[in-house]
């Protein structure tokens, strides 16, 4: 019996588009179904992770993606993240409302995050010898997010960084969030590596552009992806320029991979904004709510059909 319930559950989705009665029945099954889902917790559902790539200014598309899932009622049991996309997630993890993410974004500017970026002369890196620390940025991270750690969080979240000394790839799950997400946007090459016990950490976005493993580590069982799609057509206006993206097209090749990992991907195209952008956080953030609200029903449909065994054994 519980057999034949799957087979229709899955019928009423994968059925070609019908004619009136059959198509209206078909939609009212979908929509109790969506409503028995949303207002159930796992285990009586499949766990949700969500997993928010990297891309520095262009990751800001993130927090529109957000604001759809809430409107649309998707929902999100844990969030991982890896370069801006730690940010952004770290931020949603501990509570603090989509509307306040947005804020941050319009304020980049004016707190001079792309200052960081853009105020860098390669070539005062070739003569002093050393490498940089992100002040800005850091102290953004810092503002926001000191004092906490992962088990504090609202929602369990994990972020990727590189051990720059091995190659491999760090997941924190554990301890202060500050410092991790500090090392999971430590760009390679332009900032210090991030000291933390015996580790010399940088950008996660070289090893995990898009950190679905990392949700799953957490007890995702469906992930759903948001990938910044695209990369930037202008030129780069100087070296340092350059090598974010080249960073950022390497990240892009490694994504390929690792969205056939995820349940379903949402790809905000933000490829006229650079990883340095930073003034247009904004604009990465509408292209973000446009796309992830026109791929809503599609990403619905495909935690449903996922999903379908599970609600079936309730009805």
């Amino acid at each position: 019996m519980r057999l034949i319930l799957i087979l229709s559950l899955l019928a009423a989705f994968l059925r070609p588009a019908a004619l009136s009665a059959q198509e209206s029945d078909d939609a009212v099954l979908r929509d109790a179904l969506w409503t028995r889902l949303a207002s159930s917790k796992p285990p009586a559902r499949p766990a949700v992770g969500l997993a928010l790539s990297g891309g520095g200014a262009r990751g800001f598309a993130h927090a529109g993606v957000l604001e759809a899932l809430e409107y649309a009622g998707f929902p999100v049991d844990y969030v991982s993240g890896t370069s801006m996309g730690s940010v952004i997630g770290s931020l949603y993890a501990a509570g603090i409302p989509v509307a306040d993410i947005w804020k941050f974004g319009r304020e980049a500017k004016d707190l001079k995050i792309g200052s960081d970026f853009r105020s860098i002369k390669l070539i005062s890196l070739l003569i002093t010898d050393r490498l940089i620390t992100p002040t800005h940025i850091n102290d953004f991270i810092e503002g926001r997010l000191g004092g906490l750690t992962f088990d504090k969080l609202k929602i369990p979240f994990a972020c990727s960084a590189m051990d720059l000394r091995t190659g491999e790839k760090i997941i924190f799950t554990e301890g202060p969030l500050p410092i991790a997400v500090r090392a999971s946007v430590n760009l390679p090459g332009i900032f210090a590596p991030v000291q933390y016990r015996h580790r010399y950490l940088v950008d996660g976005g070289v090893v995990d552009f898009i950190p679905i493993g990392a949700a799953e580590r957490l007890g995702a069982d469906w992930v759903l992806a948001s990938v910044t799609s695209g990369a930037s057509t202008r030129l780069p206006e100087n070296a340092l320029m350059s090598l974010l993206q080249v960073i950022d097209i390497r990240g892009s090749l490694l994504a390929g991979a690792a969205e056939k990992e995820a349940g379903f991907v949402i790809k905000p195209e933000v490829g006229d904004i650079s990883v340095a952008d930073f003034e247009r956080c904004e604009e990465a953030g509408e292209t973000g709510l446009v796309e992830a609200t026109r791929r809503m029903d599609a990403a619905r449909e495909a935690l449903l059909i996922y999903a379908a065994p599970k609600l079936a054994e309730k009805l």
